[in-house]
């Protein structure tokens, strides 16, 4: 038999080797580690599914056979038999972000939990939970929703759009096609973007290569140190390898007043402006495309106590300069109720500058706002006038004053019509009428829904 021999220096080199591969593979394991990974890594627990139930109705008209629209059939509802109108349940996949763990306070978009019955929540270790919807806004496409839990919840940690820079990296997370925490990368393209879509302009959007699909609505677009910087949005249709998000200093706002109110409060200022046209620019001595007119000041407001006058030339807000009174507008709504603001004007061939504190618009100035606006004054609707209009409790008031000038006069819209809607808000009482009125206050136009007896009209009234 043949005697084994011992080779003591490969023994040496085995037990070696097997010492090091740990600390190799280790290594190894740093190398891949980058700032992508950690950041992912600190994030993806604060990273929500969120699943929204709605209802679609399905009705087959008595009348559809006769040619009638379709449009009508809305109306039918009040007083046709209750099998006539059909609801289907649908759902909706889009993402969240815990923007505060001990409150259970999540952000994700307004499109993805708008008209839902129903919202549940799936945490990244698959807690499911049901949640409230603490308030929409549509205009900026954002919504805060609450998660009532036990304990604290993991949430983000939030970073300053501000300083973005053209070209950095950043990170999307989300549940794109139902497919849950979905990472994708890439770089800022641009900055300050604008999004038409069918109903509304969206402004001041990141641009980001990194894919945002459906599904990733909601979710957060970070940073290289895994800080917020934006809230992902597929609202674009024709977006193709790019995405766009929500600054998340424009958000911070946004989301102070859906907690406290529950919706976006406008600040007043009392100003009522006016662009300048070339005429009238070349005659205030004012550089085209500089700057909007005060035409009015309303009295006893933010603008009386500030100085400004009547016929001043608004040069810019905090630095940003105000090219149009879209621009005014835009930038109001960037200050809350109670923020000074600094206003560079021009008075004459002299500029100054003047602090303005916005307040609340006064509920007690609605009346005289409609009728600025509108040309009309309502009421609630009567028991009488109900069962005269065919329409249901809780649904609608009545114009009581109509001024004869007015665009609404001249459409055709008489005392006695019933308004149930003012562009997507539905109108119950006086109560309601006045809060949209005061909300739709710096918009261009307006979409009011008239009735009169069993027929609805959609009218467009300029502001």
């Amino acid at each position: 038999m043949q005697k084994l021999s011992f080779d003591f220096k490969l023994f040496i080199r085995i037990w070696l080797l097997a010492l090091t591969l740990p600390f190799a593979v280790s290594a190894h394991e740093v190398e891949r580690r980058d700032a992508i990974v950690e950041a992912i890594q600190k994030v993806a627990p604060a990273v929500v599914n969120i699943n929204s139930e709605y209802q679609v109705r399905s009705r087959t008209s008595p009348f559809s056979g006769f040619g009638m629209d379709p449009f009508f059939d809305s109306f039918f509802k009040d007083f046709f038999d209750p099998g006539y109108d059909r609801r289907q349940k649908r759902s909706s996949l889009g993402s969240g972000v815990i923007i505060d763990g001990k409150r259970g306070f999540i952000l994700t978009n307004a499109h993805v939990v708008t008209h839902a019955q129903a919202v549940s929540v799936v945490l990244k270790d698959e807690r499911e939970f049901q949640a409230q919807i603490i308030g929409i806004d549509p205009d900026s496409d954002l919504a805060v929703l609450k998660l009532d839990s036990p304990e604290d919840l993991p949430a983000i940690e939030m970073g300053d759009s501000q300083d973005l820079m053209i070209g950095e990296t950043v990170i999307a997370i989300g549940n794109p096609f139902g497919f849950s925490h979905t990472v994708t990368t890439g770089v800022i393209s641009a900055l300050n973007r604008s999004i038409r879509t069918e109903a509304v302009v969206y402004r001041d959007f990141i641009k980001t290569d990194a894919s945002i699909n459906p599904g990733n609505s909601g979710g957060p677009l970070l940073n290289i140190h895994g800080n917020l910087i934006g809230i992902n949005t597929a609202i674009y249709a024709k977006a193709q390898g790019i995405g766009f998000a929500i600054p998340i200093n424009k958000a911070r706002r946004i989301v102070t007043d859906l907690i406290q109110y529950g919706e976006v409060v406008l600040s007043w200022t009392g100003l009522v402006l006016q662009n300048l046209d070339e005429g009238l620019a070349y005659y205030l001595k004012v550089p085209q495309g500089k700057g909007v007119m005060v035409k009015q000041i309303e009295s006893d407001s933010p603008a009386t106590r500030s100085g400004i006058r009547k016929e001043d030339i608004i040069l810019s807000m905090n630095d940003t300069p105000i090219r149009s009174m879209e621009d005014y507008h835009q930038v109001l709504k960037g200050f809350s109720v109670g923020s000074t603001i600094q206003i560079n004007i021009q008075r004459g061939t002299q500029q100054k500058s003047v602090s303005l504190v916005t307040k609340v618009f006064p509920e007690n100035r609605a009346p005289e706002l409609m009728r600025r606006l509108l040309g009309i004054s309502v009421k609630n609707l009567s028991v009488l006038n109900r069962q005269r209009h065919r329409i249901s409790a809780k649904t609608g008031v009545m114009i009581s004053e109509i001024n004869p000038n007015s665009q609404l006069a001249e459409i055709g819209v008489e005392i006695g019509d019933v308004i149930r809607q003012l562009d997507d808000q539905k109108i119950a009482n006086t109560e309601d009428f006045t809060k949209a009125i005061i909300k739709s206050r710096h918009k261009k136009s307006l979409v009011v829904l008239v009735q009169r007896g069993g027929q609805g009209y959609y009218i467009t009234v300029k502001l």
